[in-house]
């Protein structure tokens, strides 16, 4: 069985394979302050008096906080007293962050638990081993009354990444070459699973940063098996056991040199259209964002801090650096971070997904063009329809924002 039948199967109470539809119990129901609202309605409207468990639903205020207006405050205030009267986790900004980020570093999320969020980028957590997956506020509801999804179990395509990595090459490389190799449909409605010897040498980080981009392909959700590298990264965060997700079997594999692969970007309006970074030093820009639910982790900070460290900002672009949680932002103040991405001319933000689906905090105008490290380029995404927004990774959005164009990092180091 592929690891995507092995853990529905184990929430089904018998085996079950790709092509299935089932009902399947639930580990964990998320939703944010964009979908948790619509989500509660649902739920009121069915006549739902008591969540399943309000332990296993988390709702997450992450998209317009610090509350932009009087509708994102309303709608975090329908959030909050809902929490209150169910008992369900709400993580109040301060002591929450993006919640991609956040659920597994506070040990919500485990291998082998079947997740499902009121967002697209819940197939994250497939990093641990977690088939976790995005679904509309409707299902959110019945989910948090019933406990239960209803599905279907989706196809495996493997992909197997082997070589040794150039310098400057991450996980959003990797995964950006991959999306621009299978397309953004090449992984419709299938588990994508992430193996071989680069990965099992890929950090958590950039292993959270490749399994949140799976939806980019449309996947279902995008998974890594369980090594040490996993269970060193749950030491101190799980609070309940967990099993060992080993690889199975698989419907389809791709095959990966990835000696071959060069910093990526992804240029507009998909992301899917991938190109090097040396092919793209003449394009100027006007913004850079380092963050997101994609790369906002510690580790990407420091990338990017590296990079800026005793330089400045281009002084035709704007620097927005967004660490993903509260925690975050306190050890890269620990760190050090902040004050050299102050030094350099970048205002740092507290968290939130804000300026990656042009909410606030970064917004662009007509004409405008931004590198980020988020993952979502196509018209109107980051603000003006008429923006555009280059994907990359922190490295390359740091050397970017020195020079005022799209840049390697090797043309600043």
């Amino acid at each position: 069985m592929t690891i995507a039948e092995r853990i529905i199967s184990s929430k089904v109470g018998k085996e079950v394979h790709s092509d299935e539809f089932v009902m399947a119990r639930v580990d964990l129901v998320l939703a944010n302050d964009i979908t948790a609202p619509l989500a509660i309605k649902e739920f009121q409207k069915m006549g739902a008096k008591k969540v399943f468990d309000g332990s296993k639903i988390v709702l997450v205020p992450d998209h317009y906080t610090p509350c932009k207006d009087v509708q994102s405050a309303e709608n975090v205030r329908l959030m909050r007293e809902f929490a209150r009267e169910q008992g369900v986790i709400f993580y109040e900004i301060g002591r929450g962050g993006i919640e991609h980020t956040l659920l597994p570093d506070e040990g919500l999320v485990l291998p082998g638990d079947l997740v499902v969020g009121a967002d697209s980028h819940t197939c994250t957590y497939g990093a641990i081993s977690s088939f976790a997956t995005g679904v509309g506020s409707t299902d959110a509801a019945f989910a948090m009354a019933f406990g239960e999804i209803w599905l279907r179990v989706p196809k495996t395509m493997r992909f197997i990444y082997y070589g040794v990595l150039q310098p400057f090459v991450e996980g959003k490389d990797l995964i950006l070459y991959t999306i621009g190799k299978i397309g953004v449909d090449g992984a419709r409605y299938k588990a994508m699973e992430f193996c071989g010897e680069v990965i099992s040498k890929l950090s958590m980080a950039d292993r959270f940063t490749m399994s949140n981009m799976a939806i980019e392909a449309g996947g279902k959700t995008g998974l890594i098996p369980v090594d040490q590298i996993t269970i060193d990264y749950l030491k101190g965060r799980a609070k309940r056991e967990y099993p060992i997700i080993e690889l199975g079997d698989a419907d389809e594999i791709v095959e990966i040199d990835c000696s071959q692969i060069e910093p990526q970007v992804a240029c507009p309006f998909s992301p899917a259209n991938v190109k090097p970074v040396k092919e793209l030093t003449h394009i100027r820009i006007d913004q850079v964002v380092i963050g997101s639910c994609t790369n906002g982790r510690l580790e990407d900070l420091r990338r990017a801090a590296r990079i800026l460290k005793g330089k400045k900002v281009h002084p035709d672009v704007r620097l927005i650096v967004i660490p993903a949680t509260q925690r975050i932002w306190e050890e890269s103040l620990k760190e050090g971070l902040l004050d050299i991405f102050s030094s350099a001319g970048a205002v740092v933000s507290p968290p939130t997904c804000g300026p990656c689906l042009g909410g606030h905090m970064g917004v662009l105008g007509k004409g405008e063009r931004a590198v980020a490290t988020t993952n979502r380029n196509f018209p109107g995404r980051m603000g003006h329809k008429d923006s555009e927004v280059y994907l990359a990774s922190p490295t390359v959005a740091a050397a970017s924002a020195i020079k005022g164009r799209i840049a390697h990092p090797e043309e600043v180091i």
